[in-house]
């Protein structure tokens, strides 16, 4: 017996038994169409991510408070006085940090803003005039506020896409509109576009304020010793190929503000957008690999399934096997005809499984965009 007949016996066999033969095919379909499915949502993650970075601002540099990681799951250790604005203002001195276009530190906290009956929660930053070229950012309404703006504390603000369709009607024109944070009245100055971003991190979910409003009006950030704390602070890098030459730089500026002497460790941490992206890849990649294990298993399951019901046919259909071997056929030819039987359940299983996948999935990370990350 031939393969391509033992292929059509196989065929005549499925179609004479369709409702078990789908069944059987079931678990494959299901198997691998979650490979498929979840694969992409761990590649989705990681596009995400990425996409996020990359939106933030271009040759960025991270500096962060303590000398741990912040990608870090372990449990930060204690000590280091924080970042100040007089480090930020530091790191902006072009005598001592040549190799930087511009420094942006960012005070943040929730709040509640409100405007008429509406309110929203929400992070209000407080920053400098730098913020929309370093970190690539922009009103497309309205203005930033000005350095008269922060050297007076001035009670303006520039408010974020999602801020704004959660307080303002659509078609209305949110400049020069007061809204409250905080129970404080802020006039709003500017709108700005549209970044996007997934449920856990809306970049548009903000509102910027002059940094020394928010430091003494809103939220105190007065230390012990005088200085005013900032959670981060944001410098962009002259070009790419200075970037190591602006963290030994920085890292010595620093280390100068903060009294470190030379055996002594660094209370802060300098990070670039790479290695930050680079952490962040190593987590999504071993999500990946978590989400295509659980799926495998599911295609196993299937795999199992189809042996059973094989070893089923075999002991149903002895008469058929029988019969075979009364007419001449060989112990090879009744394997080879069962075996065929299980191949084209798997094939066309897993044929119809990756159409789904790929209909379920996307086949790129707008699955995860459009479902797993609200966007």
């Amino acid at each position: 017996m031939n393969l391509l007949e033992s292929i059509r016996l196989a065929l005549v066999g499925l179609t004479a038994n369709k409702l078990r033969a789908f069944l059987t095919m079931l678990g494959i379909i299901i198997g691998v169409a979650a490979v498929i499915t979840l694969i992409s949502v761990g590649r989705g993650v990681e596009a995400v991510v990425i996409d996020e970075f990359q939106g933030l601002g271009n040759n960025l540099l991270f500096v962060f408070p303590g000398d741990e990681d912040p990608t870090d799951p372990r449990p930060a250790r204690s000590g280091g006085a924080g970042l100040t604005l007089d480090d930020a203002e530091a790191l902006a001195d072009p005598f001592r940090v040549p190799d930087l276009l511009g420094v942006v530190p960012s005070y943040d906290r929730p709040a509640i803003v409100s405007r008429g009956g509406e309110d929203t929660r929400t992070t209000i930053s407080g920053t400098n005039t730098q913020f929309p070229l370093v970190r690539n950012f922009f009103p497309v309404l309205g203005d930033f506020f000005t350095e008269q703006d922060v050297a007076s504390g001035s009670r303006v603000a520039v408010i974020g896409q999602s801020v704004f369709e959660a307080l303002f009607e659509a078609g209305e024109y949110p400049i020069g509109e007061d809204i409250r944070i905080n129970n404080v009245n802020f006039r709003i100055i500017g709108l700005l576009e549209e970044k996007g971003g997934s449920g856990f991190n809306d970049q548009d979910d903000l509102v910027l304020v002059p940094i020394s409003t928010a430091q003494q009006r809103l939220f105190p950030a007065r230390r012990a010793d005088g200085k005013l704390r900032v959670d981060v602070i944001y410098a962009e890098v002259i070009s790419e190929d200075r970037q190591d030459a602006a963290i030994i730089q920085m890292e010595a500026v620093l280390r100068e503000e903060h009294n470190i002497t030379f055996r002594d460790e660094d209370d802060f941490t300098i990070l670039s957008q790479s290695e930050l992206l680079g952490a962040f890849g190593e987590i999504t990649g071993v999500l990946t690999i978590f989400l295509g294990v659980i799926a495998g298993i599911s295609l196993l399951v299937g795999g199992i399934g189809i042996m059973n019901i094989m070893l089923v046919s075999v002991t149903e259909r002895t008469r058929e096997i029988g019969l075979r071997k009364a007419v001449g056929a060989k112990y090879r030819d009744i394997l080879t005809q069962f075996l065929v039987e299980a191949v084209v359940i798997a094939s066309v299983g897993g044929l119809i499984g990756l159409v789904l996948g790929r209909d379920w999935g996307g086949g790129d990370w707008q699955f995860v965009a459009a479902v797993g990350y609200g966007r």
